[in-house]
């Protein structure tokens, strides 16, 4: 797959220090195998360790996502999601903007979550040469599920990512951000307080939502952000961690749950589960989300697709007879795979808009 395009950059001077954005994209790009600006000096590290691998790796593997999936994707959503809001949430999401940016690319702002931690925001030209291809390396095993089955695995990734130079959802965040051609402008880390109020990292905010902030732009130049937090989102966290009161103020949104372990079928998510509820006007889900039984059907519009089929014997109690039903009735195929049934043919999405939502336009996006 050819490297999106980004705009020209002025070589860096000797005496000059780069732009921070510029930085902050050449970065991204690095992480994700694509060529930094040519006066950049991270341009130079791509030419040390194991990069030009690295990048052969991430050619082929993207490359295949993109023709199986995500062009699937993009094509099926512009024909399904017609009544889009300005914010996105994805629950139990991990670091997957790859899919939010494929069904939903046209938010303002994106709000992902998971129990993966943040880690730190990668400075390669403070780390040592020789730790760089290894911490590559690590960073794409990782990837290895969303890459080849569209899911993380949360126990997996949070062993995963506690670790390494390049460990946390920040460098893969960015790989995903240079790989969808997105422009990376600014980075920072936030705390929220119990108000859901941002602050920079400090011992005096006792937060128990980290994140990462990440401002990015398209080539036509305007300005989307992507929000990460690491936070517990069962009923004994979400309401007190300040997340929720977050996402109340960005109001109504599109809602993507995809590989969700079910949590939301049973009692310990279900302030979670509320939320989506009452605070979407599109929520696309697979099978692992919220149960058919939770949607009022005066209230919501539902459409089903692709296959519903018995859940992976590792998700006891968690079959659907109405939803089999619901299926059985009336379905539309899809070209694409997704979530843990992720071969085509086996795959399901269910997509519910609110009656209140079908044919409106999307609303100016909150200032934050």
């Amino acid at each position: 797959m050819p490297p999106p395009p980004r705009p020209a950059a002025p070589a860096a001077s000797a005496t000059a220090a780069p732009a921070q954005g510029s930085i902050n994209d050449d970065t991204a790009r690095y992480l994700a195998g694509l060529p930094p600006a040519p006066g950049s000096p991270i341009a130079a590290l791509t030419r040390e360790g194991g990069w030009p691998e690295h990048a052969r790796f991430f050619d082929h593997a993207f490359g295949e996502l993109e023709r199986t999936q995500l062009s699937r994707i993009r094509e099926w959503s512009k024909t399904q999601l017609r009544a889009r809001r300005p914010t996105m949430f994805y629950m139990f999401s991990g670091p997957d903007y790859l899919y939010a940016d494929a069904f939903f690319p046209d938010a303002s702002t994106y709000v992902l979550a998971g129990l993966e931690p943040v880690g730190q925001i990668p400075d390669l030209l403070r780390m040592p040469r020789a730790s760089l291809s290894p911490a590559l390396h690590s960073m794409a095993r990782s990837m290895h599920t969303v890459l080849n089955f569209s899911f993380f695995k949360t126990h997996d990734m949070r062993e995963e990512l506690s670790a390494g130079r390049l460990g946390g959802t920040t460098p893969i965040l960015l790989v995903f951000l240079a790989r969808a051609g997105k422009i990376v402008q600014e980075i920072n880390l936030v705390d929220l307080d119990a108000q859901g109020v941002e602050h920079p990292p400090s011992d005096r905010i006792r937060s128990t939502a980290h994140g990462v902030k990440i401002v990015f732009s398209d080539n036509d130049g305007r300005l989307q952000t992507l929000y990460y937090f690491s936070t517990n989102l069962a009923d004994d966290g979400f309401p007190r961690s300040g997340f929720m009161r977050f996402c109340e103020t960005l109001g109504p949104g599109d809602s993507l749950i995809k590989s969700a372990s079910y949590l939301m079928h049973h009692g310990g998510f279900t302030k979670v589960r509320d939320f989506l509820i009452t605070h979407s006007s599109t929520l696309l889900e697979d099978d692992s989300g919220i149960p058919l039984a939770y949607f009022d059907r005066k209230k919501w519009e539902l459409k089903p697709f692709g296959h519903y089929l018995q859940p992976l014997g590792i998700f006891p109690n968690t079959y659907q007879p109405r939803l089999a039903e619901f299926f059985k009735k009336s379905t539309t195929p899809i070209n694409f795979g997704i979530g843990y049934r992720w071969r085509p043919n086996e795959s399901n999405l269910l997509l519910a808009v609110r009656e209140d939502a079908i044919g409106t336009a999307a609303a100016a996006a909150p200032s934050r």
